[in-house]
């Protein structure tokens, strides 16, 4: 039996662009063998889909509450994703 899959679209905010968040999140998610994209949106925020292992997927939703040094996390909203995802993972343009 395989082991249980997840996908989210998570909405990052808080002082979270400008300050390495988008980079930080390719190279921890590519760590964890996540598939999925991160970009910055118009609002300030950072949006991104994981998509892997269910366990893995949690660990990513917890660091995303820290991500790097210089950000300052207020929210992390998590909502299952439907829709397609690359397996592996990468930076898309700002919305």
């Amino acid at each position: 039996m395989a082991p249980p899959q997840r996908t989210v679209r998570v909405v990052i905010r808080g002082r979270v662009q400008g300050v390495w968040y988008r980079g930080w999140t390719v190279a921890t998610a590519r760590t964890l063998e996540l598939g999925g994209w991160v970009r910055n949106c118009r609002d300030g925020s950072v949006e991104a889909v994981f998509s892997g292992l269910a366990t893995d997927v949690e660990a990513m939703l917890s660091h995303c509450h820290q991500g790097p040094p210089a950000a300052r996390v207020e929210a992390v909203t998590a909502e299952t994703w439907s829709g397609p995802v690359s397996l592996d993972f990468h930076q898309l343009p700002g919305e």
